[in-house]
């Protein structure tokens, strides 16, 4: 299925908007739920191998959404990359943990849970937590827990990049452009036309592809 199917298909042109609000309110309600001093949620930049902080709730929330890091730094990097969830009472001792990227954020924090978000084969990005108000160490049924927070970011992860892509597919020229300017105007289409058109733009989308 290409971009452009897809984003019709999820009903997600325009729509950024809403899946970041999606991501930040995931971040907040993990923050509370584990009485925790922040929470973080990082998407993965294939294109610059970046993670970006997508959705911050506590320490940071002000400052760190939009800022990047190389996507094989720290714990968030070492989650990513195994594609395994991680817990570290003590990051002091943990030698995946990066103090300078920690520093660089104006948070240090003192331990963690990482989980990586992903949708079927992909790794799209992954969600921490960090520092427990109490002394209590984070748990296996924590971990379970934060499991669930974690499918929740990653469908918004993936909506949220199938927005991104459709809305510089509705901003470029040419073909794939004038489709999706067709798209966005089904959307608001009664269910008839809607249905009509649709059938009218994947027949329209076979052709060009063809031709190449």
């Amino acid at each position: 299925m290409s971009d452009l199917q897809a984003a019709v298909a999820a009903g997600v042109l325009g729509a950024e908007e809403g899946h970041r609000a999606l991501l930040q309110s995931t971040a907040e309600v993990a923050r509370a739920i584990f009485k925790a001093r922040a929470s973080s949620i990082f998407l993965l930049d294939t294109e610059t191998d970046e993670l970006v902080f997508e959705a911050v709730a506590g320490e940071g929330a002000q400052t760190l959404v939009g800022q990047r890091f190389p996507s094989s730094t720290g714990v968030a990097g070492w989650a990513l990359v195994t594609r395994q969830p991680l817990v570290v009472d003590d990051l002091t001792a943990d030698t995946r943990f990066s103090q300078e990227a920690a520093e660089s954020t104006g948070y240090v924090p003192k331990a963690l849970m990482a989980v990586p978000l992903l949708v079927e084969d992909r790794a799209l990005g992954v969600l921490e937590v960090l520092d427990r108000s109490s002394e209590q160490p984070f748990s296996l049924a924590d971990m379970n827990l934060l499991g669930l927070f974690a499918s929740q970011a990653a469908v918004s992860l993936d909506l949220l990049q199938r927005a991104r892509r459709a809305r510089a597919v509705l901003a470029g020229e040419g073909e794939l452009g004038a489709l999706a300017r067709v798209a966005a105007q089904l959307e608001a289409a009664g269910e008839e036309a809607r249905l009509a058109g649709l059938e009218l733009l994947r027949s329209l989308e076979r052709l060009l592809t063809s031709e190449r």
